[in-house]
């Protein structure tokens, strides 16, 4: 069965989770270590990504977080690169270091964003990476010392985290971390690490009950959330796609239409699109910044790309028209 697309509307909750290839180590110390964690904090300030909760353990990473203007993609795929080129030329190796394709999970903020902090930040303690919660309190490779106030990431966003607890700092760190607490011994939570009808319900019982009673839930692989969640998650995607496609459409109907004008007026794409200054070129390029502009509804940005001239001299040729 293919794999759907990822939903990757900026400003969406992604549970993020990324892992070793054949489950080996992403990082072998702590030079490792901070080196991915200062990458993640340099990407996050740099692409406007509202990091909430981390954790990074030997074989695999957990990131809670809000995606920025350019969406999910282009952060990972940035982090994953560049933290792969550094690891593998740090350690002589070859080859790729993560699965091909990070899991990322579209959460409903209401039902799940404490559950999911407490979920990623007590990942340590069930590795046994420390043994105590005391000894979680003060590890540095995961946020919840961060939102603890033991130590500072200015790209960790720890004032929205204790929004959520209290409205006084210090009342909001004592309920954090009795929080956290009182979830030591819930262990692994499968229905934390993925989307579908059964996590969004609480586990197979829920949803057979809810069969019994002939109730029908709306459900998506990809997404931890209600029914109503999941539609209007579904419906903003499509609505998004649209226009993606929309604008392609557009951009396939410029060239050509560039491209025919060239071929009457006996002069070459080629000259006309990398910034061709003659005369016959400079008028042939002003009828068409006013086409392009009218008909197809392009920006100035597009059409001087196409046209192989800055945005502001479109915009001088289109006021040359107009006078």
């Amino acid at each position: 069965m293919p794999r759907q697309a990822r939903l990757d509307t900026p400003g969406t909750l992604h549970h993020v989770i990324m892992r070793g290839i054949e489950r080996k180590r992403i990082v072998k110390d702590d030079l490792d270590r901070q080196n991915f964690i200062s990458r993640m904090g340099t990407l996050a300030l740099e692409t406007e990504t509202s990091i909430y909760a981390w954790a990074l353990l030997s074989n695999h990473a957990h990131i809670l977080l809000r995606s920025g203007p350019l969406g999910l993609s282009n952060y990972m795929r940035r982090l994953l690169t560049g933290y792969a080129t550094f690891h593998n030329r740090r350690h002589n190796r070859h080859g790729h270091l993560f699965q091909n394709r990070y899991k990322s999970i579209v959460c409903e903020e209401n039902a799940y964003f404490k559950e999911l902090l407490r979920y990623i930040h007590l990942n340590p303690l069930r590795a046994k990476l420390v043994d105590t919660l005391a000894n979680l309190n003060r590890y540095r490779f995961c946020g919840h010392a961060v939102i603890l106030g033991r130590y500072q990431n200015e790209w960790q966003d720890r004032k929205y985290v204790l929004s959520w607890f209290g409205s006084n700092e210090d009342i909001a760190r004592k309920a954090y971390h009795d929080f956290v607490h009182k979830g030591m011994s819930q262990g692994r939570r499968d229905d934390l690490v993925g989307g579908g009808l059964i996590r969004s319900q609480g586990g197979w019982t829920a949803v057979k009950s809810m069969r019994r009673l002939g109730i029908r839930e709306k459900s998506d692989e990809r997404i931890l959330g209600s029914g109503q969640f999941v539609e209007k998650l579904i419906h903003e995607a499509d609505h998004t796609r649209k226009e993606q496609f929309s604008t392609r459409e557009r951009q396939k109907k410029a060239i050509a239409m560039i491209k025919d004008v060239c071929r009457k007026k006996k002069i070459s794409y080629e000259a006309l699109s990398t910034g061709g200054r003659c005369h016959k070129i400079s008028e042939i390029r002003t009828h068409l910044a006013k086409i392009l502009t009218e008909e197809l509804g392009l920006t100035l940005t597009q059409i001087g790309h196409y046209l192989g001239v800055s945005p502001s001299a479109i915009t001088k040729a289109i006021n040359r028209l107009k006078k």
